[in-house]
C-alpha cells in the first residue's frame, strides 16, 4: 500500500469539511477496477485489491471480525470495545473517534459494528472517506438506513465471507464462513425446547432479545424457545409484569461492564413481579458476555455456551 503523509490526509480532510476543495478518487489498480462493488447498508463498497494494512475497528464485533480474518496485526486502533480483545494489542480510542483522529492514524480501512460510526459528528461520510482511499465496512445486521430482513445464520456467514472480500482477504473470509458453519452444525440443541428470556439491559423496564436478531438465532440454535419470538424486531422492551407472565424456564443475562449480569440478578430477585419466577428462585441464569449478544463471529459460540449451560441445569 502507498502511504500518504499524515499532513496531506489532514489537509484533504479539512478541505472536504469546509467545502473549499474537492478531492479526486485515488487511481484504482486494474484488479480493483475489475472488482464488483458490494452494497453495504446502501453504500457501494469496492473490495480492496490487497489485504488491508492499517485498520480502525469500532466496536467489539468489528474488532473480533478483523482478528478472525487474520488481520489482527493490521489493527492500528480500536474504539468502543465491549470486552477484552484477543489476538491484537492495538490501542483503544476513548469514546467515538472523530474524523480527524481516525485520519491521523492513516487507515486504509475502517470497520464498524454501528452504522452511526459514520455520522457527520463521528468518523464522517463514507463516500468522502472512499475518496481519501479509506475502505469502510459496516455489519449488515447493524444497518439502520436500509431495510434489514430478519437475521439468519446463512446471512451472518455470508456477511463474514463478504467482509473478507472487502478487506482484501477473500480466501480468509471463505474459510471463516466455512469454519463457522461447521461449528454451528456441531452445537447440540437442548431437548424439549425450554422457554427462555434474553435480558440485555434496562432497569425500569427490561430490554430483551426479540424475534428477528442475534438473540433469536442463538436461542433457536441452542434448542430454546424465545418468549418474545413473535415480536418482529431485533430487540423489544417489556414490562416486568410481562416478563413474569411469560414464565421463562431460564433467563439469559448479558454481562457488560456498565450493566453487569449480577446487577440484573439482584433486580430480578428484588422485584415483586419477578421474584417468585421459578427461574429466579432456582437461579436458572445463563451469563453471556456482551460481545456475544450481537451478531458476529461469537454468535455460534454463544449458542454452544447457552445450550451447555441449560443442559447442565437439568433442563432438556
Amino acid at each position: 500500500m502507498t502511504r500518504r503523509p499524515t499532513a496531506a490526509i489532514a489537509a484533504i480532510a479539512v478541505a472536504l469539511l469546509t467545502g473549499c476543495a474537492q478531492a479526486s478518487p485515488p487511481a484504482a489498480s486494474p484488479s480493483a477496477e475489475r472488482a464488483a462493488a458490494i452494497d453495504d447498508c446502501g453504500v457501494a463498497v469496492t473490495p480492496m485489491a490487497a489485504p488491508a494494512e492499517r485498520i480502525v475497528a469500532v466496536k467489539s464485533t468489528a474488532a473480533e471480525l478483523v482478528v478472525a480474518l487474520g488481520l489482527g496485526d493490521a489493527l492500528v486502533s480500536t474504539a468502543f470495545l465491549d470486552g477484552p480483545l484477543e489476538g491484537s494489542d492495538a490501542p483503544t480510542i476513548e469514546g467515538m473517534p472523530s474524523r480527524e483522529a481516525v485520519l491521523a492514524l492513516e487507515p486504509d480501512a475502517v470497520v464498524a459494528g454501528w452504522e452511526s460510526a459514520f455520522a457527520p459528528e463521528a468518523i464522517g461520510d463514507r463516500g468522502q472517506l472512499a475518496q481519501l482511499g479509506v475502505t469502510t465496512w459496516v455489519s449488515p445486521a447493524a444497518c439502520w438506513s436500509t431495510e434489514v430482513p430478519p437475521l439468519t445464520w446463512d446471512a451472518l456467514f455470508d456477511e463474514l465471507e463478504t467482509a473478507g472480500s472487502v478487506l482484501g482477504v477473500p480466501d480468509a473470509g471463505a474459510t471463516l464462513a466455512s469454519e463457522q458453519r461447521a461449528a454451528l452444525e456441531s452445537v447440540e440443541p437442548v431437548a424439549g425446547a425450554p422457554r427462555a428470556l434474553w435480558y440485555s439491559s434496562g432497569e425500569d423496564a427490561p430490554y430483551v432479545g426479540a424475534g428477528s436478531g442475534a438473540p433469536q438465532l442463538v436461542l433457536e440454535a441452542a434448542g430454546l424457545e424465545n418468549v418474545t419470538a413473535d415480536v418482529d424486531e431485533t430487540w423489544t422492551t417489556l414490562s416486568w409484569e410481562a416478563v413474569a407472565a411469560s414464565e421463562p424456564d431460564v433467563i439469559v443475562l448479558v454481562d457488560a461492564a456498565w450493566h453487569s449480569a449480577e446487577s440484573k440478578i439482584e433486580r430480578l430477585r428484588a422485584n415483586p413481579a419477578t421474584a417468585e419466577l421459578a427461574a429466579v428462585r432456582d437461579g436458572r441464569f445463563v451469563v453471556v458476555p456482551f460481545p456475544m449478544a450481537e451478531a458476529g463471529v461469537g454468535s455460534v459460540e454463544a449458542a454452544r455456551l447457552v445450550a451447555d449451560e441449560v443442559r447442565g441445569m437439568g433442563l432438556g
